[in-house]
């Protein structure tokens, strides 16, 4: 939650008007994009004591994990605004809608669902990403099966278990990001694209298109392969020679 909501704040501040805030946020996103997770998760460790500040593990991965992946996550916030069809910027504008119930009411609906499957990409990345907290003395999924491993000495069992567990963790968080696009899209009263009623309409196209495409074949199957006389048996010739 805290990488989505500093994606929410950063890639909608990136939007604004207002050069005071769009430059500082584009300067933070850019500088945790551009560096490593790791390095910043052991700056977060290791460095910030000796400013004085002394945060414990799990707060330290925490944050780390939070801000790279929610800096990415925010320019996926701040591109789908961006797309959002002109015609619905200048319709809110004709409503004489303040700044803030036009974005609310009309532009982030819309770009909600636009960016839900970027985002349940990087929500998945992020799942993964968990694995590095272990080098900051937090005992994660990887540490475990470490421990598992050790404990009964068979390398392709604990590996194998925890492969399964990030599947099934990374599919129910898919899963539920899938729900919420399809609530997103039915509120604007669109269809989800490429959706099962989208594929079950294109096998029936398919299936009709290739009936009537079969249809002159089976007919002339039927007639025993015989030449209509008064087409005679190539393509512009008659019946009598």
């Amino acid at each position: 939650m805290g990488a989505v909501l500093i994606a929410l704040i950063l890639g909608l501040t990136m939007t604004s008007p207002s050069a005071w805030l769009r430059i500082p946020a584009r300067i933070i996103v850019e500088f945790f994009r551009g560096t490593s997770l790791l390095v910043q998760l052991f700056w977060l460790f290791y460095v910030l004591p000796l400013l004085g500040v002394d945060f414990d593990p799990m707060a330290c991965g925490t944050a780390a994990l939070a801000l790279n992946y929610g800096a990415y996550s925010a320019e996926v916030v701040r591109s789908s605004i961006k797309t959002v069809a002109p015609g619905q910027w200048e319709a809110a504008i004709a409503l004489s809608l303040s700044p803030t119930r036009r974005m609310i009411r009309v532009i982030f609906p819309q770009a909600w669902a636009l960016m839900i499957p970027s985002l349940a990409t990087l929500l998945i990345q992020l799942l993964k990403g968990t694995a590095v907290v272990s080098f900051i003395t937090l005992s994660d999924l990887t540490d475990k099966t470490e421990q598992l491993r050790q404990s009964t000495g068979d390398t392709m069992f604990a590996y194998t278990i925890s492969l399964l567990i990030y599947f099934a963790l990374a599919w129910m968080l898919q899963e539920f990001m899938n729900f919420l696009e399809r609530r997103a899209t039915a509120a604007l009263g669109r269809r989800r694209p490429n959706s099962r009623t989208d594929r079950r309409e294109a096998r029936r196209t398919a299936r009709a298109d290739a009936a009537r495409k079969g249809q002159p074949a089976s007919q002339g199957a039927a007639n025993g392969g015989a030449v209509d006389p008064a087409r005679g048996p190539f393509p512009g010739q008659g019946g009598d020679l």
